[in-house]
């Protein structure tokens, strides 16, 4: 089982950034895909990004151009860059491991997750 510890939310005004940040623990983590996940209020989860040990990217359409996913493997840490924030960005975020950077099926139990609120 991994654990996970998201960090980095909080308010922000639109347009503006934050950096979330993931450790996870656990052994293997390297063969996984890890993901940034968001849940917003009276909606399901979604897949923001996700990324392999070997860096291949994968973003849903409505945060290409304005989300960077990282990871460092050393750390056991992803990161989440976001950029030019909307309020429809507002949702818990929170990482899981995937099988492939195009699944969207976590494998593990989730963290806590981070707030992140963008508002005027």
């Amino acid at each position: 089982q991994v654990q996970f510890v998201e960090s980095g939310g909080g308010l922000v005004q639109p347009g503006g950034s934050l950096r979330l940040s993931c450790a996870a623990s656990g052994s293997a983590l390297g063969i996984y895909a890890m993901g940034w996940y968001r849940q917003a209020p009276g909606k399901q989860r979604e897949l923001v990004a996700a990324i392999t040990s070997a860096g291949s990217t994968n973003y849903a359409d409505s945060v290409k151009g304005r989300f960077t996913i990282s990871r460092d493997n050393a750390k056991r840490t992803v990161y989440l860059q976001m950029n030019s924030l909307k309020p429809e960005d507002t949702a818990v975020y929170y990482c899981n491991i995937q099988r492939h950077v195009l699944s969207s099926t976590p494998l593990s139990s989730w963290g806590q997750g981070t707030q992140v609120t963008v508002s005027s």
